[in-house]
């Protein structure tokens, strides 16, 4: 980028020069002079904002790289999705109808299986690092399976914390 503007500056000064004569040049260098440290001055400033922008994206990667995803996480953002999305009023009766529960992990997510009362089953696929939940909607007495959609994990993580 720097550069850039390097040649960019000589292409103008030769354009410059090439305009106003050579002799025009000579007879008042400080134009010249005053032009490039003003041309310097802005360079330096935008290079200065550069670099805070680098600074606060770097501190957002820092911040979202913190916030890794534990299974205890993983759970409780599954299960305050179910009991928000999901009517419990069938559960009251028989509890072992409706339940949430961890299911398997791999290097890069949880597994959280929610069971209805439907008898159908709900993958939901907690990304380790990212909280992005992936919902697989299955039923096993019609060997149905399809994909349900994406949620975001800290967004049910953060609304029971404010409750």
């Amino acid at each position: 980028m720097f550069c850039d503007m390097i040649d960019q500056m000589t292409n103008f000064n030769k354009e410059f020069v090439a305009q106003r004569g050579y002799r025009s040049f000579r007879r008042n260098p400080m134009k010249y002079i005053a032009f490039t440290l003003v041309f310097i001055a802005l360079l330096l400033c935008s290079c200065h904002n550069n670099k805070t922008d680098v600074a606060q994206s770097s501190d957002m990667q820092t911040e979202d790289t913190q916030r890794t995803i534990t299974e205890e996480m993983a759970f409780e953002g599954v299960n305050n999705y179910c009991h928000k999305e999901y009517d419990w009023s069938e559960a009251k009766d028989n509890p072992d109808i409706m339940y949430v529960q961890m299911g398997e992990e791999t290097d890069s997510a949880y597994q959280v299986v929610f069971r209805s009362y439907t008898g159908s089953f709900v993958h939901f696929y907690v990304n380790k690092t990212s909280g992005t939940t992936r919902m697989v909607e299955k039923v096993p007495n019609l060997n149905v399976e399809e994909d349900a959609g994406t949620i975001n994990l800290f967004d049910y993580l953060d609304e029971m914390s404010e409750q």
